[in-house]
């Protein structure tokens, strides 16, 4: 199993001493990547997450800039928040100035109030994200790059520089238009699922086509200054068996300290792989 570890992005931790301070841990302990949330607003009257949040790509990029080895990941990035063209320019710009290091985990969002200040639609997030990730690989990989969908339209635009390396996209989201979705690209990022589920979850997604490189990636708040140990050990072990590839622990301390122990005690208790 290779091992991910969120930033203190969010929350009393987050700052941008704390940003710079586990992402230099995680590459020394061999964390396999460094992980960010996305969320442009937060309604006043929502408990979750917090509204204290750094904007992620700026925050991988100012990891990155302290880093040389270790990958950048969002779990995940709210596709239908941004439009194609722009996102895609800023995700090729961050792959490329951290020398090929992103790992794109994508969803559809789940918070009616956040679409609704942002002027989007909540209903169609589904079908404008599918068409997103469709101008992504577009934009990447042809130059100029053309496209006539139902929700974006252009001809002949240049997006330079490219990505230095071939970006996976990784899809999050539980739903059958989720697990489809996924199939189709590089990888799954789940979430608050028991690994009984996740292995049902694995075989569903074979069944959609997903191959043997196939990553499937978990979320989850293991954290061994507030969780008893063997809780963490047993989940490690149960969601290997069911067939996890890879795991982003998201700690909920509230010091930059704290949150680097935690890291320290995950790389004793779970069995990972280093990063090279």
């Amino acid at each position: 199993m290779r091992l991910g570890i969120h930033l203190p992005q969010y929350g009393r931790a987050s700052s941008a001493h704390a940003i710079t301070k586990v992402a230099v841990r995680a590459e020394e302990l061999g964390f396999q990547d460094v992980w960010v949330s996305d969320h442009v607003v937060v309604p006043a009257d929502q408990g979750y997450p917090s509204p204290y949040l750094f904007e992620p790509l700026l925050s991988l990029a100012w990891a990155a800039a302290a880093t040389t080895r270790v990958r950048l990941g969002t779990s995940v990035l709210v596709v239908p928040h941004h439009h194609p063209l722009s996102m895609a320019n800023s995700l090729a710009s961050l792959d490329r100035l951290s020398g090929g290091r992103l790992t794109l985990g994508v969803g559809v969002g789940w918070s009616a109030g956040e679409f609704a200040a942002l002027d989007q639609d909540f209903a169609s997030r589904g079908k404008r994200m599918d068409e997103a990730l469709d101008v992504y690989r577009s934009a990447w990989e042809t130059d100029p790059v053309s496209h006539d969908g139902p929700h974006y339209r252009f001809t002949d635009m240049k997006l330079q520089p490219k990505p230095q390396a071939r970006i996976p996209i990784w899809v999050g989201g539980g739903a059958d238009a989720a697990i489809r979705r996924a199939a189709r690209h590089d990888g799954y990022q789940g979430i608050s699922t028991e690994p009984a589920e996740m292995a049902k979850l694995i075989q569903r997604l074979k069944d959609e086509g997903a191959g043997d490189d196939f990553v499937i990636s978990y979320r989850t708040g293991w954290d061994p200054n507030g969780m008893d140990p063997s809780q963490i050990r047993e989940e490690a072990e149960a969601y290997a068996a069911a067939g996890v590839h890879h795991v982003v622990s998201a700690p909920w301390r509230s010091s930059t300290d704290e949150w680097i122990d935690s890291m320290e005690q995950l790389t004793e208790l779970v069995p990972f792989e280093p990063a090279g």
